[in-house]
Parts: structure tokens; C-alpha cells; sequence
């Protein structure tokens, strides 16, 4: 009588487990061990390294200490100047021709590749093409065109899917564990386009590479990471989906690099907050912080406070979602965004142009002078009158720790550009703005805050301005 509504439970299941021994007979001989050989460069002898530092999981396999202080780092080599490490990881065939998919982090730097197949053959291998950004990396075995491969899968797995992940832990040979598919679209922090899928399955050291299969013997992710707060695995990994990688591997193949497309804009997420403050129904779409001078956004008109909506008619989710299209998208491509300026729906049509790094450096400031707004907990000064923060804007010059300013992210260097529509460059100014937009009806006021070299929104509350 007091169970459950009807729609609140699950489906009748089979109890009986899946078997796995027929998928892992058909797909297991194209899977491969990954052996490489690299000069190391140690500024001293005796110093304990970490094999991942450097690549974008450093911080996943960092050095672990006792709570004396003593590392309990396992199986971290003592490294002399110029000696050559060997590494090794897992990879798998793609075609029949020899083309092998690894990790990036698995043979940067390697003066040798040599693979070790299911059947007990040792080949030598070359680089074809690598890509740091998606630590995915293509190399080459040459001579037959017989060996077994096997395919991407064309459609991502379901969460609470089973899977098999299949690799060379501990370079003890060939293993398979299984598990399931617990989430999707993992950001680990390692990139700019971090789109993983997270299965809970046994996946250690030396997986690296390794293809998971879904039941039907299609790769759905290739195991890059692992969560390891003790140095072993605690059943948490994380793939590169197959999606990114039939999307970056025919570049490798054909470029040895990836070309991306780049929109030339620094952007940020709309929070709930900032959507109320720019009058938008849903906290969705990109937040253009700033244009980036010369730039092809720049050039085509998009403005600081634009909300990027949509690519090609297609929704904009986040940043992240933004940033991979246009990536995906290659340079010189013809796009339509979508945006939303002042409330009301555009359209810009641009052109890509080519990704390219790009530094930034921090600025001094000089902890003088200000006045305190005491509702937030910071005290600002004009930044004409603080060294290094320019001649426009209202300067950050100190943050209460403990403050709602603390809260929201404001930081002493900061320089308030603009709150609303309006400039500012007094405390008064700010006061002003705020006033503005409690009349308008929003509970918050978009202030835009210029951090090193870099502009960003902050949604501020009216009710503490």
C-alpha cells in the first residue's frame, strides 16, 4: 500500500552475470603490449621520480607519502642523468595494415617503440602522429596486412552498461577485468577538452592505451586514467571516448598533428546567477568574457557579455561543449553562432581560424590604498592610483578572507571593469549599477573583472552591494 509509485521502479532483470569468454577470445589477439625506450634527463641521481610527470595525469599518480613524511610511491624508479628509461602500456590494432592506437603519454619522448602481441611476436614500431590535448597517439607497425583489429564503436555506451577493459597492467602480459559504464562526460582537469567516460573496473598501471569493449566487441573508450589515491587501483578509470578518438586519429594519420579550429574568445560558464543578471530564461550557453584582439570572433563583431548559444543551429551546453566543437571543427571552417546580446537572439557568421598557445603574465600591484565596501568584504581604489593595474576600472586591493566577495571568487589584483552597463571607476559607480539592476528586477549585477590578462564575469547579489 505505501510502496513505491509505479514509475519509481526499476525494470525485472536477469540475475544471471553475462559471460565474457566469447567476446575476450575474438577481440583479445588485437590487443598489444607497448614498449618504449626514452633518454631520461634527471638533474640528480637518487631523486625519485613520477613515470607520469609531465603528461596530463601527473596529478593522478602523484608521489604518496606516510603520515611520517615517508613516500610509499610503488614501483617509481631511481633515475640517473641520461640513462634510458623503459616504459611500457597497452595499445591496440585498428586495421590490418599495422595501425596501432595508444596513449600520447605512453610514447612521448620514446627513441623506440616495440609492440608484443597477443601471440607471443615482438615488432618494432614508429610514431605516426601524437596529440597532447587528448593524449591520444597513433603508431605503426610495418610489413603485414594481416593482423586482427578491431572496430570503434559508432555510438556511446549507456550508463550502467557493461564493459571490458582489456590491457598490460604491471607488464605482466595480456589481462581482462570487467565492469560497468558508472558516468559520462568526466572533466579530470588534464585538458581543455576533457570529455571522459568513467567505468568502475579494476584498471591499473600499464592499462594505459588499452581499448574497453562494449558486449557487441566495439571499442567504446581507450583506459588513460585512473582515480589512485594509494598508487593502485581503487576501480575507478577513466577513457578517452571513441567519438575523440575517430575524430583525431585520420589526423595523426594524415598530418601527425591535430589542426583545431580556435574562435578567439575567452568565455565562461552561465551560472543561474548570471542568467538572471543578463534577463536569460536558462542558465545555458557560453559567456563571452572577451574577445581576444585580432582575433576571428573579434573580427566578426562578437562582443564581451555575448552568450554563445548555439553552433551551426546546434544548442551550445557550456564552454566546455563549445570549446570541443569548434576544435572539432578545424580551422578556415564557415560557422553560425548563435547569440544572445542585450536580450535579444543574433547570428554571426565567421570563420575559424588555428588554435595556437597562448601565455599570460601576472601583474604587481601596490597594497596601498582603497576604500572598504563593507557588504562584500573587499576594499577598492581607482586603478590609476594602484601600480600595475592600468588606468581603467575600479582596483581590488585587499579581499576579506571570510567575505561574500571571498565567496564569489573576487581576488586582491583583480580590476573591475565594468558592472552592468556601466564602466566603473569609483566605489560609487558599483553602488550605482547594483541600484540599476535591483530596479530592473534581477537579484544580481554582472561585473567584469580583469584577472592577469584575462576578462571574467562575476554574478554579485544586489542585496549585498
Amino acid at each position: 500500500m505505501f510502496g513505491p509509485p509505479s514509475a519509481a521502479r526499476a525494470p525485472a532483470v536477469q540475475s544471471v552475470m553475462p559471460g565474457f569468454t566469447d567476446l575476450v577470445t575474438a577481440v583479445k589477439p588485437a590487443v598489444v603490449s607497448v614498449r618504449v625506450k626514452a633518454e631520461a634527463n634527471v638533474a640528480s641521481a637518487g631523486d625519485e621520480t613520477n613515470p607520469f610527470e609531465g603528461t596530463p595525469f601527473e596529478k593522478f599518480f602523484k608521489e604518496f607519502r606516510d603520515p611520517n613524511g615517508e613516500s610509499i610511491t610503488p614501483n617509481f624508479p631511481r633515475l640517473q642523468p641520461h640513462r634510458l628509461l623503459q616504459g611500457q602500456g597497452s595499445g591496440f590494432f585498428i586495421s590490418p595494415d599495422g595501425y596501432i592506437v595508444t596513449n600520447n603519454h605512453v610514447v612521448d619522448h620514446a627513441s623506440k617503440v616495440e609492440v608484443l602481441t597477443d601471440s607471443g611476436t615482438t615488432y618494432s614500431a614508429k610514431v605516426i602522429g601524437t596529440d597532447t590535448k587528448t593524449d591520444l597517439a597513433l603508431i605503426k607497425v610495418d610489413g603485414h596486412t594481416d593482423f586482427p583489429f578491431v572496430k570503434l564503436a559508432d555510438a556511446p555506451p549507456k550508463i550502467g552498461e557493461w564493459v571490458v577493459a582489456m590491457g598490460n597492467p604491471f607488464g605482466l602480459g595480456g589481462t581482462v577485468t570487467a565492469g560497468i559504464v558508472s558516468a559520462q562526460g568526466r572533466d579530470i582537469g588534464s585538458g581543455p577538452y576533457d570529455d571522459y567516460i568513467q567505468i568502475d573496473a579494476p584498471v591499473n598501471r600499464g592499462n594505459s592505451g588499452g581499448p574497453t569493449f562494449n558486449l557487441k566487441g566495439e571499442v567504446i573508450g581507450i583506459n588513460t586514467a585512473i582515480y589512485s589515491p594509494s598508487g593502485g587501483s581503487v576501480g575507478i578509470a577513466f577513457d578517452i571516448p571513441a567519438s575523440t578518438v575517430a575524430s583525431v586519429i585520420p589526423q595523426l594519420e594524415k598530418h601527425g598533428h591535430v589542426a583545431r579550429g580556435w574562435l578567439g574568445v575567452q568565455i565562461q560558464p552561465v551560472t543561474k546567477e548570471i542568467a538572471d543578471s543578463l534577463g536569460l530564461k536558462a542558465a545555458a550557453g557560453a559567456l563571452v568574457a572577451e574577445p581576444q584582439a585580432g582575433g576571428p570572433a573579434a573580427r566578426a563583431g562578437l562582443k564581451s557579455g555575448d552568450v554563445i548559444t548555439s553552433v551551426d543551429a546546434v544548442q551550445v551546453k557550456d564552454p566546455r561543449d563549445l570549446a570541443r566543437r569548434i576544435a572539432a571543427m578545424g580551422p578556415n571552417k564557415e560557422v553560425a553562432l548563435g547569440i544572445i546580446r542585450d536580450g535579444e537572439q543574433q547570428t554571426i557568421n565567421l570563420k575559424l581560424g588555428r588554435l595556437a598557445e597562448q601565455n599570460v603574465h601576472k601583474a604587481s600591484l601596490d597594497h596601498h590604498a582603497g576604500g572598504q565596501i563593507d557588504s562584500l568584504g573587499m576594499t577598492l581604489a581607482p586603478a590609476a592610483d594602484v601600480e600595475g593595474a592600468g588606468q581603467t576600472g575600479l582596483a581590488i586591493v585587499s579581499v576579506d578572507p571570510d567575505s561574500k566577495a571571498a565567496e564569489l571568487g573576487f581576488q586582491p589584483g583583480d580590476v573591475i571593469l565594468k558592472a552592468g552597463n556601466r564602466k566603473v571607476s569609483s566605489r560609487e559607480d558599483l553602488t550605482a549599477a547594483m541600484s540599476d539592476a535591483k530596479a530592473a528586477g534581477h537579484k544580481n549585477t554582472l561585473v567584469m573583472v580583469k584577472r592577469e590578462k584575462a576578462d571574467r564575469y562575476i554574478a554579485v547579489p544586489v542585496a549585498v552591494g
